[in-house]
């Protein structure tokens, strides 16, 4: 049975003659391999290297797409239009919405909305939009301002569920307070093939290949999970040295709670080197205690 939620995710859209090579040269992603039935990750960086957005990247049409938090998004607006001026380019906020689809049987999702995917293809127009297959549980469909939901499918009030998920698959997101705070290597995008250390220069991409080539980073991203009786929110973590002896680890970039099952979930960047024995709490909260969950994806070498 498929589960679909509005998503509270934003768009951009870069169009106009030099979208391809203004593009290219702000995010991390080579833009020349985004094609019509795929999707790629990529980060958009201060002239430091620091993130304005970690986002999908798309295209249909004649337009780019950039798939990301609200915040992340607008900053990354903001950030874009700056130099975009100096171009023959438009970049917007777009009106399309975002639908989130869970199912064990995302392939009998697939054949009954008609989305044909070869086994390399990630990403499929579906209408007027697009259709994202993130994995083989979780899609993503783009869909025009009053354009309907197809068939057989109904919104679920709470989008919860497909944040978790989105969380467990390791997938970065900032929030307002992650926002110019890392580098592209600190929430792990290179291990989703996010950066390309070959497409010459971007925006940032010194400190970038700094990380890399001279080792420099000492962050990631971990998957940390808890049991609380309420909701949290947490900015930022402590980790637990002695019985009675606590430091600071780290920041939550990205977080869910379950009211069901009382389970917490988030993103978290704390030193690439943490154990995934490490015991955390919420800073200065000694009544919630929170583990590490393996990532599903190495971060090793990368």
């Amino acid at each position: 049975m498929a589960k679909a939620y509005q998503l509270p995710l934003k768009l951009l859209s870069i169009s106009g003659p030099d979208k391809l090579s203004y593009l290219h040269g702000q995010v991390t992603q080579d833009i020349n391999l985004v094609k019509n039935n795929n999707f790629l990750w990529t980060g958009h960086c201060t002239p430091k290297g620091k993130l304005w957005s970690t986002m999908r990247v798309f295209s249909q049409g004649d337009n780019y797409f950039l798939l990301g938090s609200r915040p992340e998004a607008e900053a990354s607006l903001r950030e874009l239009n700056k130099y975009g001026v100096f171009a023959k380019v438009d970049i917007t906020m777009s009106e399309h919405y975002c639908v989130g689809i869970l199912s064990d049987d995302i392939e009998q999702v697939c054949a009954s909305l008609s989305l044909q995917f070869s086994d390399q293809d990630n990403a499929c127009d579906f209408g007027n939009g697009k259709a994202l297959k993130l994995d083989h549980t979780r899609l993503i469909l783009i869909l025009e301002t009053g354009q309907s939901l197809p068939a057989g499918l109904t919104l679920e009030e709470d989008p919860t569920e497909f944040e978790i998920s989105s969380i467990l698959a390791g997938e970065p997101q900032l929030d307002e307070n992650g926002i110019d705070e890392y580098v592209p290597q600190m929430v792990n995008l290179q291990a989703l093939n996010g950066i390309s250390f070959k497409k010459g220069c971007y925006t940032g991409q010194e400190t970038v290949a700094r990380m890399r080539y001279l080792g420099k980073n000492k962050r990631a991203m971990f998957i940390v999970t808890g049991e609380s009786a309420e909701q949290l929110n947490i900015k930022d973590l402590e980790m637990q040295l002695e019985q009675d002896n606590w430091r600071r680890a780290g920041k939550v970039v990205h977080q869910a709670y379950n009211t069901n099952t009382q389970q917490y979930y988030a993103l978290a960047v704390m030193p690439n080197d943490l154990q995934q024995s490490a015991i955390l709490r919420p800073k200065d909260n000694d009544s919630v205690t929170l583990h590490i969950k393996a990532l599903p994806y190495s971060i090793e070498d990368n």
